[in-house]
């Protein structure tokens, strides 16, 4: 597809909460990252405003398996309170994912070097991400690299259909919808022989808004052009 990437995600734990269990305090992963939680790691490896990430697939690697364990963590009045978090254990997955230019943000049409921004995002993509990578939160470190999708055994090659249920799809953004709301997307995804092919966005049928919401405005005086961007690194790998 074109603007895409393709690479391995994996790390020692993982927490993609379902948010029905976070009303005691305790947080329960889904079995599988949400749509969501990849947008937000295909944009730790390289984002821009310019830009709108759309995961298109998933392929699970190693097999599910949870471990729950006891947390001391902060209070919102202070000191530390106890609850029981359930991780994914030893992931490890395979994700297909690729940019669009945003639609809703015509002001940044300056930036529009599609060339460009599809070198700069494998080169992230081979360093490793330009930010921190995390599997769904703050204390689940993940990893990525390059990698052909498809490629290699997986434990749920021959596994068949699995029904996932209703889970989260995403947030919907006023910069990504043209809306002045945040709203939260859900949909019934089901895994076949280990893969999950994600519906677009704007193809979900159930969505809730949660709130209003102005999106941050962004142009030439405060964004620096891809072409900038590109001449920057290539006098920095020249050094």
């Amino acid at each position: 597809m074109r603007n895409s990437i393709e690479f391995e995600l994996f790390g020692n734990y993982a927490l993609f909460t379902d948010p029905l269990t976070k009303m005691g305090g305790e947080k329960y992963s889904y079995h599988v990252p949400t749509y969501q939680a990849l947008k937000g790691i295909v944009e730790s490896i390289y984002w821009k405003p310019t830009l709108l990430m759309v995961v298109d697939a998933i392929r699970v690697i190693k097999p599910i398996r949870m471990e729950s364990k006891g947390i001391r963590p902060i209070d919102y009045g202070g000191g530390n309170t106890l609850a029981n978090y359930t991780y994914l254990k030893d992931v490890h997955y395979q994700v297909k994912a690729h940019f669009i230019f945003n639609p809703h943000r015509p002001e940044m049409s300056f930036d529009r070097n599609e060339h460009k921004h599809h070198n700069i995002l494998k080169r992230s993509l081979k360093a490793g991400g330009r930010r921190d990578i995390f599997l769904g939160a703050r204390e689940c470190q993940g990893y990525v690299e390059p990698c052909v999708f498809g490629e290699g055994k997986g434990f749920y090659d021959d596994y068949g259909d699995l029904h996932l249920g209703t889970m989260v799809h995403g947030i919907n953004y006023p910069d990504e919808t043209g809306r002045d709301e945040m709203e939260v997307r859900l949909w019934n995804p089901t895994m076949r022989d280990g893969v999950i092919e994600f519906i677009r966005p704007d193809q979900c049928t159930q969505v809730r808004k949660i709130m209003g919401m102005t999106a941050k405005h962004f142009d030439f005086t405060n964004v620096e052009s891809v072409d900038q961007t590109s001449l920057h690194i290539e006098m920095e790998m020249n050094q």
